[in-house]
């Protein structure tokens, strides 16, 4: 930080007068600067003074550092105390106050003369006093930003700590249930089972494949933790699009679902249409999506209440899938916030969970070209909608 050289003038850093002239970019401003230096020619003071001219607009730490609420503004520094001339007609404040700063002057340089004399060191220059007033405000700002960034990497080092503490938590029920389904499998391939070989050729197969959808979801979760944990905020995935069944994936995931509803005493209603379009998008990325809005549907509606699942061919660009619950609701004043990475309510930050499920389907959803909101009232369930792009060959 220093001042604009091409706009000193009297360059004398000794001298006892030390002004500071505050101005910006406005077309004015040259013509106050030129007022101004007019005022000292005609002037012809025989006091040595030091003016510096300082563009705001390059040098804001001094601006804050003198508080100027308005340019151009005019600043005595030395002799004391500090005075600040402000206004459109500063030649006229300045005409006003000189013969006054002329005294100030003159006592100072008597007072000086006899510290001197006793061995005592003149005052320090306006360069250098300019220069450390930027110095401790660029500080300031330094420790500032320091202390922001602190907080941050605090924040990020508690939530990754968060993370592994409910991985193994979030991971036993896929665990589970591809391990329950292996074990399944293997008692039916031993002689005294007393199932028919179409029942056990049925049942090997509808295992195979759940064991093979449970294990893909613990590589998929695992794979997005540990992107959510490595940056939340700018985590990119990659999303393979194609054309997609809407209505035999949503089928599929509520097979799925059935003993955890059952588990609960949940009624499930459904409203798929037949003639619902394809979609063009990720299947799995889809597949996450409504597994973690069911997944929350069921955590939060109480035992005997009711889940519906819908699929509306909204516009022949678009189809809707809603999930809607019966559970406590969202209240109004956190909806826009529920889909942001980390996010809590009060109530939830004793419960199972680390507040990335719905900010990975917001990035999910949006990366394939859809939106995802809530709909919500406190005590009447809620209702999560997303939309996907119709297929076009």
């Amino acid at each position: 930080m220093r001042a604009v050289p091409e706009k000193t003038m009297h360059q004398n850093d000794e001298a006892p007068l030390q002004l500071v002239l505050f101005v910006d970019r406005r077309p004015r401003s040259s013509e106050q600067i030129r007022r101004i230096r007019s005022y000292f020619q005609k002037l012809r003071t025989g006091i040595p003074f030091d003016l510096q001219i300082i563009d705001v607009s390059e040098q804001p730490y001094l601006a804050e550092q003198f508080k100027l609420v308005a340019t151009p503004a005019l600043i005595k520094l030395h002799p004391g105390p500090r005075q600040v001339l402000a206004g459109s007609n500063l030649v006229g404040e300045l005409d006003k106050w000189w013969d006054r700063w002329q005294k100030s002057v003159e006592e100072y340089l008597s007072k000086q003369a006899s510290e001197e004399a006793i061995g005592h060191y003149p005052r320090k220059s306006i360069s250098s006093e300019l220069a450390h007033s930027a110095e401790l405000m660029e500080l300031s700002d330094e420790i500032f930003r320091l202390k922001q960034e602190k907080e941050e990497l605090v924040d990020q080092l508690h939530f990754k700590d968060r993370l592994i503490a409910m991985l193994a938590h979030e991971l036993r029920n896929p665990l589970t249930a591809a391990s329950l389904a292996l074990e399944t499998l293997e008692i039916t391939y031993k002689p005294e089972k007393s199932l028919s070989p179409e029942a056990a050729s049925a049942l090997r197969s509808r295992l195979i494949y759940h064991a093979r959808t449970q294990t893909r979801l613990i590589d998929r979760m695992i794979s997005d933790i540990l992107v959510a944990a490595h940056s939340t905020n700018s985590a990119e995935f990659h999303i393979h699009p194609k054309k997609l069944n809407l209505k035999t994936l949503t089928l599929n995931i509520l097979e799925n679902f059935k003993d955890r509803l059952l588990a609960k005493s949940h009624t499930l209603k459904t409203d798929i249409p037949n003639d619902l379009p394809s979609v063009y998008a990720d299947g799995e990325r889809v597949r996450q999506v409504i597994v973690n809005l069911l997944d929350n549907a069921i955590k939060y509606t109480p035992q005997g209440g009711e889940i519906q699942v819908c699929i509306l061919h909204r516009t022949t660009q678009k189809v809707q899938v809603s999930v809607i619950d019966t559970g406590p609701g969202i209240p109004s004043e956190n909806q826009e916030h529920i889909f942001e990475d980390k996010f809590r309510l009060k109530r939830d930050e004793q419960k199972d969970g680390y507040g990335i499920g719905l900010g990975l389907c917001k990035r999910l959803i949006r990366a394939n070209c859809g939106e995802i909101w809530v709909d919500s009232s406190c005590n009447k369930g809620s209702a999560f909608h997303f939309t996907l792009p119709v297929y076009r060959q």
